[in-house]
This record gives structure tokens, C-alpha cells and sequence, in this order.
């Protein structure tokens, strides 16, 4: 069981190939299920598209990271301003347990947890292929979650891409070679 006390934000490697990360949001868990899974609430945090409720479900996911956070900063070069991946859910329990694809690094799993007027959100990103992905889907998570928080909060988030590229360098001296 995670100690809310000790919860660290940034992500760990639970096993060589799989990242864990945690946020404690304002509940109640329908609240954050809807973040999740609601194509308009998750554009403001992660990604847009569409999602039918059911296991085996396509689902495209569309990034516009430059529009998530006001004012935006600058976009690291190689980086498009919209990113689409197809993925399909592979598991949901609403609205406790939704599991997906990650076209070309695993699969990702978002676990919700009622703790009192709080939610555990617990993202575990599963068979990533290498350091390189690991550091940029670290940072990503990260930076992602943060701006997750604010929304639930009530918050302003960083800019998304300042926070991102600072969060590289520190997953790259968090990650072992």
C-alpha cells in the first residue's frame, strides 16, 4: 500500500521495463474516471479522441501538447504539434480500471483508488523498449500528471514544455544507464 505521507511525484521503475507514477486528486472517483476517459477533459491534460467503454475498443489518441497549458513555451525540435496514435483498450472497470495500447512502447494501465476525499491515480506504463523512451515517457507522465493536478485543483499548470524538458534531465539522472 502506497504511504500518502511519502508519495513522490516522480515516476520509479517498478521493473526494468515498467514506470509507476502517482497523484493523490480531489475526488470522487467518478470525477477523475471522467478525466480519463472524457475526451474533452482528458484534451486539457493529455490527449483527445473519442473512447467506447468496452475491452477491444479502438481508440485514437491525439496530442496537441502545445495547447495545454497558457502560456505554452517553446517545443523542443523533432517534436510535431499534434502527435496521433491508435490504441485499443485492453481492460476497464469503471471507473477503477482502464488499460490500453501504447503503439510502439507497451501498454499503459490507470488505476484509481478512493482514499477518503482523495483518488490514488496510479499510471503504470508496461514493456517500454528502451532508456531513451524511458526518459522521454517519464518526463511525459510527469509532466502530463502535474497538469492533471492543476485542472483538479483549480491550479495553473507550468508550461508544458518547459516543465517536460526539465523533467528529461532529472528522469536522465533519476534512470540508471
Amino acid at each position: 500500500m502506497t504511504d500518502l505521507a511519502t508519495l513522490d511525484a516522480y515516476g520509479t521503475l517498478s521493473e526494468p521495463d515498467t514506470l509507476t507514477i502517482q497523484r493523490l486528486l480531489p475526488g470522487p472517483v467518478e470525477r477523475i474516471w471522467a478525466y480519463l476517459t472524457d475526451s474533452d477533459l482528458r484534451s486539457r491534460w493529455l490527449a483527445a479522441g473519442q473512447m467506447e467503454m468496452r475491452a477491444g475498443a479502438p481508440v485514437e489518441l491525439v496530442w496537441r501538447n502545445d495547447e495545454l497549458t497558457d502560456p505554452s513555451s517553446q517545443r523542443p525540435d523533432g517534436f510535431p504539434a499534434e502527435h496521433r496514435m491508435q490504441s485499443r483498450i485492453t481492460e476497464i472497470d469503471p471507473p477503477h480500471r482502464l488499460s490500453i495500447t501504447w503503439e510502439g512502447s507497451g501498454d499503459v494501465s490507470f488505476e484509481l483508488e478512493p482514499r477518503g476525499k482523495e483518488v490514488l491515480l496510479t499510471v503504470v506504463h508496461r514493456r517500454l523498449p528502451d532508456r531513451k523512451m524511458m526518459l522521454m515517457v517519464g518526463a511525459g507522465w510527469h509532466t502530463h500528471l502535474d497538469i492533471l493536478v492543476a485542472h483538479a485543483t483549480g491550479r495553473k499548470p507550468e508550461p508544458f514544455w518547459d516543465s517536460w524538458t526539465r523533467l528529461r534531465q532529472d528522469y536522465d539522472r533519476r534512470i540508471s544507464a
